[in-house]
């Protein structure tokens, strides 16, 4: 078990995309339960769950990764004593490219537990395209 402890939720969530940032497995790693009913389930990605997959899955995603910019919006939040879920809008680009991205819709869920907060899921999914913006002009009824 990781060393690291994280006295609320929100102290977990910044430490995971802090260490999604930086392709950090070690740091990511520490954020997460070390039980075999964690799931994890990357954008278009298969299921992992327990600690074993979920840690190979993260070691194949960072594997040669680039530093990343990583910025958590819309975020929305139920806390618990227990147990917390976030959901969020993960709006991720290497670092220094300004290009926009398409953001991801992510939910994450903590649990309380003897060592301080832990995420026990993660499950990110392309966010839907923004509705086109109607064009200006003249509007005819029928």
């Amino acid at each position: 078990m990781s060393g690291r402890i994280f006295p609320t939720p929100q102290d977990a969530e910044n430490a995971f995309y802090e260490a999604l940032a930086h392709a950090d497995l070690e740091g990511m790693m520490a954020v997460w339960a070390e039980d075999e009913e964690i799931v994890c389930i990357h954008p278009a990605g298969t299921r992992q769950a327990g600690h074993d997959q979920v840690r190979s899955g993260w070691a194949r995603l960072f594997q040669g990764a680039p530093v990343l910019s990583v910025q958590v919006s819309q975020q929305v939040a139920v806390d618990g004593p227990m147990y917390a879920v976030h959901c969020v809008q993960e709006n991720i680009a290497e670092a220094g490219d300004n290009r926009p991205r398409h953001p991801m819709h992510a939910t994450n869920v903590y649990l309380r537990t003897a060592a301080g907060w832990r995420m026990i899921v993660h499950h990110a999914s392309p966010a839907p395209a923004p509705p086109e913006k109607p064009q200006d002009g003249p509007k005819t009824l029928h």
